[in-house]
């Protein structure tokens, strides 16, 4: 079996002197022990570990090659569409267990290092750019380390500066013989608090020697300081909070204060030709998906709980979460039965499949939760907790109103706090908002089902050959290469881009949206 690192080593290794503050909390002196991240770590831990458990061996590593070793699937480098098939096993069964709240693993992590090693080669960089990225990619996937990903777009203080010149993210302070020194302030991403590195992507504004600089920061690198946002607001009884008091990712913003990048660190891109997210988006959705197929579950054991599996209406709405469910896991399934190839023979879901599927859960999502909030009846509102049914006081009322059908009322009454904490909670709301923003909602995803559908006068023009007239030839590249919906702009007062710009974040869709 391939090495991997152990929980107890990942906890170790974030004493590392890293400068972490939670905005209400303040400076977090030990992140595995405070209270606004230590159940975070203690669920990465559990990450690292299930990889020893006997049970998790077949979806966490692959089969045993002629020497009888196995790898790890999440750090698989994928070579065909059965790598990516069993890599997407993996991914939904690891996913599932947070309810997919927890998006950005040390397996995601890999999928970025994949994308930049990808970038760099597509650009025909130098051959030592070359070798820095596929050796960053082999340390992670021989180490464990866990990398995660920033757009690289600047402070909302930033882009309201004065001097356009002053806007980007970040400028370079000085170039060393070590590396370039960088200051500045990058906008939003995800468990910067948990992660070792952070790789800050092409929205930067960085420019070197031509071309788009793009790096990878250690979180615990002088100069560096992290501010996470505000915990996701839950009860500190887990017994009503048994998902948000657990899965907090904690995204946040990063400060560089003249912070050494070494060389074999920077690797340089164009400012918008910047495929790095060509994994990520496959494994988004399956956390989405996730998402989905806990709310699928939930609604299927409450509708057990509350005695409605011969209630019609019911079961309609489950067929309607089925479906839901089912759209998109057959997305995915194509996405990776009819991959893509880059230039050195990676295989990669593809686009079209991704986009299809993403557009359908965002439709999909308000609804499904709705259903779940919906099913259980007014039941989900007054569920008590577990301190209520040890209350001398209201323990007989109490099992009265909530036991029956083969439920203890505490039995029933968890499996509603469940519900509620995965549809209404503060973590639940935190989660909408976050993917509105990470990847630009159902317009990007629109822009890149039209930049990865490839049939336009395949159809067209075939439809003209049942018609008993001589006919032009359709050719319909202008819908393909029309522009994105632009972001809206932070500042109104700053000019919209040029249509030079415009016409070239079309043509390279990818990082249109920030991705987490």
């Amino acid at each position: 079996m391939s090495s991997m690192r152990t929980g107890a080593d990942y906890r170790e290794s974030l004493r590392d002197g890293r400068r972490i503050f939670v905005l209400g909390e303040g400076l977090v002196e030990d992140v595995p022990t405070h209270p606004a991240t230590r159940a975070m770590v203690d669920e990465y831990v559990a990450w690292y570990d299930r990889h020893f458990e006997p049970e998790w061996q077949d979806t966490l590593f692959t089969p045993p090659d002629k020497d009888g070793c196995r790898s790890p699937v999440g750090y698989l480098v994928p070579r065909s569409a059965q790598d990516l098939a069993r890599m997407g096993r993996c991914f939904s069964a690891t996913t599932f267990l947070s309810a997919g709240n927890i998006t950005h693993t040390p397996a995601y992590g890999h999928l970025i290092a994949m994308g930049v090693q990808t970038v760099v080669n597509q650009r025909n960089a130098s051959p030592e750019q070359r070798v820095n990225a596929e050796a960053y990619r082999a340390l992670i996937a021989r180490t464990g380390r866990f990398l995660t990903f920033a757009a690289g777009a600047a402070t909302i203080g930033y882009r309201l500066r004065e001097d356009p010149a002053e806007r980007a993210a970040l400028r370079i302070v000085k170039e060393t013989d070590k590396g370039l020194v960088i200051r500045g302030k990058i906008g939003m991403h995800t468990s910067p608090a948990y992660a070792h590195d952070v790789y800050i992507g092409a929205h930067n504004g960085v420019d070197y020697k031509g071309h788009r600089a793009t790096f990878v920061v250690a979180v615990n690198a002088p100069g560096v300081t992290v501010v996470c946002r505000k915990p996701a607001a839950r009860d500190s009884n887990p017994f009503s909070a048994p998902l948000s008091a657990r899965f907090d990712e904690l995204d946040g913003q990063m400060w560089l204060d003249d912070v050494l990048i070494p060389w074999d660190r920077v690797f340089l891109a164009e400012p918008f030709a910047d495929p790095v997210a060509r994994w990520l988006f496959w494994h988004q959705l399956y956390c989405w998906l996730s998402k989905a197929e806990f709310t699928l579950g939930l609604a299927l054991a409450c509708t057990h709980a509350m005695g409605l599996a011969s209630h019609d209406a019911t079961v309609e709405y489950l067929v309607d979460l089925i479906t839901d469910v089912q759209t998109v896991r057959s997305c995915q399934t194509a996405a990776e039965l009819d991959p893509e190839f880059t230039p050195e023979g990676y295989c990669s879901p593809n686009p079209l499949h991704l986009s299809a599927g993403s557009i359908a859960m965002l439709k999909a999502r308000p609804r499904m939760g709705e259903v779940l909030r919906t099913l259980p009846g007014s039941s989900l509102v007054v569920a008590p907790t577990d301190r209520d049914l040890a209350e001398p006081a209201l323990a007989q009322g109490l099992e009265e109103s909530f036991a029956g059908g083969g439920y203890t009322a505490q039995q029933r009454a968890a499996l509603l706090q469940m519900a509620w904490d995965h549809v209404g909670s503060a973590l639940d709301h935190r989660e909408s908002v976050y993917e509105l923003h990470a990847n630009g909602g159902i317009p990007s995803w629109r822009g890149r089902l039209r930049r990865s559908f490839d049939r336009y006068e395949e159809l067209a023009n075939g439809v003209l050959r049942h018609v008993n007239l001589p006919m032009p030839k359709i050719d319909l590249q202008s819908i393909r290469n029309a522009p994105l919906v632009v972001r809206r702009p932070v500042n109104p007062t700053v000019p919209p881009p040029s249509r030079p710009a415009v016409a070239e974040l079309a043509r390279n869709p990818v990082t249109a949206g920030k991705v987490r």
